[in-house]
């Protein structure tokens, strides 16, 4: 079993990528001090999570100020893979928190990371991650799925979609 973690009122909360479009590897990240915090998890986790995210701050006060510098910080060497997201909000406190958990095989038990969070680091995050998402390949306007430098067969005008 990996390790579990508990980083209340972080320093840093980010996402970001590493490789090329096509090839990029997700990350989320969470520093408190000299814990550094990284975990790989999937483009569709993250857009679903600044999703959620933004709707949530949709119901609240904007924050007063942005955190500046939302980069990867090196080195970028994940724990674990991300399986399962949550997000609560505490109004008395003003904080979220996220709780990730390992993507493991069924029966087995994997490990948490709680990350709690302020709104100010949480609108960061929603905006850097939605250009992270969007940075990637674009969609193809028929089926949305990303088109390739390769070339794209679409579902829309073929009728089938290819096996890997």
């Amino acid at each position: 079993m990996s390790d579990s973690y508990d980083l209340d009122d972080v320093d840093l909360l980010t996402t970001g990528t590493v490789g090329e479009p096509g090839e990029r590897v997700f990350y989320l990240q969470a520093r408190r001090g000299t814990k550094l915090l990284t975990l790989k998890l999937e483009k569709t986790q993250v857009a679903a999570l600044v999703r959620y995210l933004g709707t949530l701050l949709a119901d609240l006060p904007p924050p007063d100020e942005l955190p500046a510098n939302l980069e990867l910080v090196e080195p970028i060497e994940a724990e674990w893979v991300v399986g399962t997201l949550g997000v609560s909000y505490d109004e008395d406190a003003d904080r979220f928190v996220l709780l990730a958990e390992e993507l493991v095989e069924e029966g087995d038990e994997g490990a948490m990371a709680r990350i709690g969070a302020t709104r100010a680091q949480v609108a960061g995050l929603v905006l850097h991650g939605a250009e992270v998402v969007e940075a990637g390949r674009p969609p193809c306007p028929l089926c949305g799925e990303p088109l390739d430098a390769e070339g794209h067969v679409c579902v829309r005008l073929n009728g089938h979609k290819p096996t890997a």
